[in-house]
Parts: structure tokens; sequence; C-alpha cells
């Protein structure tokens, strides 16, 4: 009789300590979800970003550099941001600006050095060091000239398409840097992109000393870059009214049916 009070009150203390644990667990996980909750709401919103037709998207596009070597040296890539841009394509005069923030400017990003053709990716020492010497004084001066701008006169269609069937155009313009303004054309693809936006991309080489810059080098030029820079534009533009109307025109299911 005695032994099997004692295996009750056992067998009810474990179910009493299970009940508690499992009692403990529910309140703990409910307490944790109400904090993440918590957490969530006071967190700053990211503000969606609204386009006005023409205008460039900040938060999508995107500037690649490749940097090459010299001596000892290493090849970089570079990316950086815009500030504001808007781009009228197959405009004739006015077609726009591009303005590229270069305090964004950030070297040896995996996704620069996949974009302009670079294996692996370098330590975060290295990057600071990299940036502190591109944004000093004596490269970009970045702090003397925030921006540089890109002033489209003209992106006349050139009625021909890329190897990936992609419509061609050829912007004219005059680009700024460094405080030092020069003439600039290239050619650039433009692709629709699911969400009706243009994709504009395009590349075009410069040569530092052209605006005003040294190429950086150390050990008596032992280690350095090339004064040649490669620059390639990944711009998100928003689509013209009729330009968009058209493109949902074609995608809507009485178009298909046609």
């Amino acid at each position: 009789m005695k032994r099997s009070t004692r295996s009750g009150l056992l067998v009810g203390t474990i179910a009493f300590t299970s009940a508690s644990v499992l009692f403990l667990l529910a309140v703990n996980s409910s307490e944790a979800v109400q904090q993440a909750k918590r957490q969530a709401a006071a967190a700053p919103k990211q503000e969606e970003e609204r386009l006005e037709p023409t205008q460039v998207s900040v938060a999508q596009s995107r500037v690649y550099t490749f940097v090459g070597k010299t001596g000892f040296g290493h090849d970089h890539g570079v990316e950086g941001k815009l500030k504001s841009g808007n781009l009228r394509l197959g405009a004739t005069e006015d077609a726009g600006e591009l303005v590229f923030d270069m305090t964004s400017f950030d070297a040896d990003t995996d996704a620069a050095r996949r974009y302009v053709g670079l294996n692996g990716s370098t330590d975060a020492s290295t990057r600071q060091q990299v940036n502190a010497n591109m944004r000093g004084d004596t490269i970009l001066a970045v702090r003397r000239y925030p921006t540089a701008t890109f002033a489209i006169a003209s992106a006349k269609d050139l009625g021909k398409k890329s190897r990936d069937g992609h419509p061609q155009y050829e912007l004219d313009g005059k680009f700024t840097l460094h405080g030092t303004t020069r003439p600039l054309k290239l050619t650039v693809t433009v692709q629709k992109t699911k969400e009706g936006m243009d994709r504009v991309r395009g590349s075009f080489s410069i040569l530092q000393t052209h605006y005003g810059i040294t190429p950086f080098s150390k050990a008596l030029g032992a280690v350095g870059v090339t004064d040649k820079l490669t620059i390639h534009g990944d711009i998100l533009v928003a689509a013209e009214a009729a330009e968009a109307e058209g493109a949902a025109a074609e995608e809507s299911p009485a178009a298909a049916s046609r």
C-alpha cells in the first residue's frame, strides 16, 4: 500500500512538474512573441519609393567601377549609388540628369566585384583602408565634391538592338567629376522589367587625370591603380505614362488573346 501511495505521489509530482514547465514555456514564448511585435512596431519603417514618370529609382540603381592595378597593386570593384536622377528615353534635347552620390562609393563590395568580373571577397580591414584612400582629399575628395553629374542633352533611339534583343539608345551630354566637366557619349541598352520599369545599362571609360585626379600609388609607384576607370551603370527608370500604359496593354489578357 505504501509503495502504491509513493508511486502515486511520484507520478503526481512528475505530472505537476511537467505541467509547470509547459506553462512557463508557453508564457515565455508568448512574452517573446509580444516583445518581437513591440520591437517591430518601434523599428523605423522604410518608406516605399514613389516615382514619377522618367524618375530614376535611387534605391534600386547602382554604378559599378572597375579599377585596374599597377605593379603589385590589386584590381578593385567599387559600388556607388545615385542621389537623384531622371531620364527621358528618346528625347532629342533636355533628356535628363544623373547625380551620383560620391560619398556612397564603397570599394570591393561583393556585388561590385561580381559585376566587374573579379573573383573572391576582400576583408573588412582592407576595404576600410581602400575607402579611406579613395574618398580622401588626394583622390575623390568627397568632402569637397560630394556629387558627380551627368547632364544628358539627348537620349536618341538608335533604331537597333543589342545582341540579346534589347533596344539601344545613345546618351550624349556632359559629365562633371571632381569639379571638372567634359563631354560624354555612350550607348545603353534598355530592358523592360516585370514591374514596368526601364532598366538602362551601359558603360564608359575615363582617365582620372582628365578630371584632375592623380591615380593612387605608393612605395614609389610599386603599388597603385591605373589612370583608366571603367564605369558601368545599372539604372532603373520609371517609364513614361504612355509607355507604361502600352506595356500594361500588352500584358493584359485581352491583348494576349489577339
